[in-house]
């Protein structure tokens, strides 16, 4: 199972991607770089998060591509090294509203002391709100998650995976987007992930904004979680 589903991400990788798009458009880029720095006479801290999402739609077809680093220190001493990388595609087929989605997903987190995860999976999605300027959705499937722990546990599990999404767009200047998860194994009593994570956009230009974003993230099977706030820069380009 690990084999096919390395296999399947090594697969999806060549055809990554992201979602919001016009008709004309079948390509999308976002690069954002923010962070926080604190210090003062005895104390010095420092937070730095990237990211970057690529895109492609083919008519009823979109592939979606999200990577992010996370990375902060406090006096010297490393408190954040969290990668992340999600490759999903949403299938646009069936009753109005409704789509089919299907996701690889890999992390590694010092903050949450989690060594390894491969998530992979689908499920199925609704749109309450979908046009240019709003778009409210909710999404419900079941994920494999393979684990292992930096303590030394290893185990495998199934997930369920309900999430809340939105975007919205304010006088063609502010947007606010947010993507909302909660994992609960099916087996494991007491086994959840809680992946938050909402991001304030103010443009300068079209391709340009200042942007703020809150991450909240829990893994509850080692009792760690971490929320961060950073502010800086976005790049974006459809074309």
């Amino acid at each position: 199972m690990k084999k096919f589903l390395l296999f399947l991400f090594t697969i999806l990788c060549y055809f990554s991607a992201n979602a919001q798009y016009s008709d004309s458009t079948n390509y999308h880029i976002l690069l954002s770089s923010t962070g926080s720095i604190n210090r003062t006479n005895d104390q010095r801290a420092y937070l730095l998060n990237n990211g970057l999402n690529f895109g492609m739609k083919k008519e009823t077809f979109v592939l979606n591509s999200t990577t992010s680093w996370l990375y902060g220190k406090q006096n010297k001493s490393l408190s954040n090294n969290d990668f992340s990388s999600t490759l999903n595609f949403n299938l646009f087929k069936g009753p109005p509203h409704f789509y089919y989605w299907g996701l690889v997903n890999y992390n590694t987190s010092y903050s949450l002391k989690l060594k390894n995860q491969l998530l992979a999976g689908g499920g199925i999605a609704y749109s309450f709100l979908d046009d240019s300027n709003a778009y409210i959705n909710l999404s419900n499937g079941v994920l494999f998650d393979q684990s292992s722990l930096v303590v030394g546990e290893s185990y495998n599990t199934l997930r369920n995976s309900l999430r809340l999404q939105f975007h919205f767009l304010v006088k063609d200047i502010l947007t606010i987007d947010g993507s909302h998860f909660l994992q609960n194994s099916f087996s494991r009593r007491g086994d959840y992930i809680i992946r938050s994570s909402t991001t304030i956009g103010l443009k300068l230009r079209k391709w340009i904004s200042l942007t703020t974003a809150l991450n909240y993230n829990r893994l509850n099977i080692t009792g760690r979680e971490n929320l961060n706030f950073t502010y800086g820069l976005s790049l974006d380009k459809y074309f």
